[in-house]
């Protein structure tokens, strides 16, 4: 499983995509340019997206989570981001809609949608899952789960049949210690999410979420036991959540506000700039391969704004395109 040059700098390159669009979206929410004004910032998280879904097959499906509205999973996978900006602007052109140009780009990575509630994806994935083991083509599911959905009877009720079926499927939980505004330690009674997998008979994997290559390597490692028919597998990645829950809300932490020096802390191991300085270490990139690629991905999210801006606002028409059956 040793990562070629040109795969590490895949990896780095997907993370800064990721951040930068990130930052928009936490910026456009407080310009009043969302649709609905809530986003829920996953910057600190990246390696746990791109690490993951950087290398799935086409053909493999992928189920989301809402933190950074999947954008974290979804575009190592191969979405556009420009539907995803449209979506969060409200126009006819995002990812939201049920036909069209958006859909079907969500659909050929192997996306169908996300849950309306936290643990949902869960029971989707599953279906994705067995699906996937009825054809028999060796495709996988995986599905990324929070802390807070492991509260979720959904959850359990698909860990189980996932275990039972022996299905391909990898269940990834990004514990970023906190589940809304209640610590982690408060509303789960073990220090590692991972013991749950023991009482569902998968093995379960505890992993540094902060570093990329030790999330690839144990998510390959658990895709190929997946793709040999031999069942599901459990990761947990310990990571942490750099913004508030969601934008424009206090960053609270139960009866106050969470501890903004460990938060700090947590910043000196930013996945990005871990990753930045052991490529830079290993000469496999310079400064200016780094400011490329930070220009690069700058700019794709510059279009993929200037498409949303440009894209029309919904007519009645989409209620009959979108909504009703024919």
């Amino acid at each position: 499983m040793n990562l070629t040059k040109e795969q590490k700098i895949k990896l780095y390159t997907n993370m800064i995509r990721i951040r930068k669009l990130d930052e928009l979206l936490v910026q456009a929410v407080h310009e009043g340019k969302f649709v609905k004004p809530l986003f829920h910032s996953q910057q600190g998280q990246e390696a746990i997206g791109v690490g993951t879904g950087t290398f799935l097959k086409k053909d493999d499906y992928l189920s989301h989570t809402h933190r950074g509205h999947g954008i974290h999973e979804v575009i190592p996978k191969g979405v556009p981001m420009k539907s995803i900006v449209a979506e969060h602007y409200g126009k006819v052109t995002g990812s939201c809609r049920s036909l069209g140009f958006v859909s079907t780009c969500y659909m050929e990575a192997g996306i169908f949608g996300v849950a309306g509630t936290v643990g949902g994806e869960s029971t989707l994935a599953t279906g994705t899952a067995l699906s996937a083991k009825l054809r028999n083509k060796g495709q996988v599911t995986v599905c990324y789960l929070n802390d807070g959905d492991i509260g979720e009877g959904s959850t359990h009720t698909a860990l189980l049949m996932s275990a039972n079926w022996k299905l391909p499927i990898v269940w990834l939980c990004s514990n970023n210690g906190m589940s809304m505004w209640v610590p982690t330690n408060v509303s789960f009674p073990k220090e590692n999410i991972a013991d749950i997998a023991f009482g569902y008979d998968m093995p379960a994997t505890i992993v540094d979420g902060q570093d990329v290559v030790a999330v690839y390597e144990a998510t390959q490692a658990a895709v190929e036991r997946a793709r040999a028919g031999e069942g599901p597998s459990f990761i947990e990645f310990k990571t942490c959540r750099f913004r508030p829950h969601a934008e424009g809300m206090p960053d609270l932490c139960q009866n106050g506000v969470r501890d903004e020096a460990m938060v700090n802390e947590w910043k000196k191991r930013d996945p990005i700039k871990l990753f930045r300085e052991k490529l830079l270490e290993e000469g496999i990139l310079t400064q200016a391969d780094i400011e490329r690629i930070n220009s690069e991905a700058q700019k794709e999210v510059e279009e993929a704004e200037k498409f949303a801006e440009e894209s029309p606002l919904p007519g009645p028409e989409i209620l009959e395109e979108s909504l009703y059956a024919k």
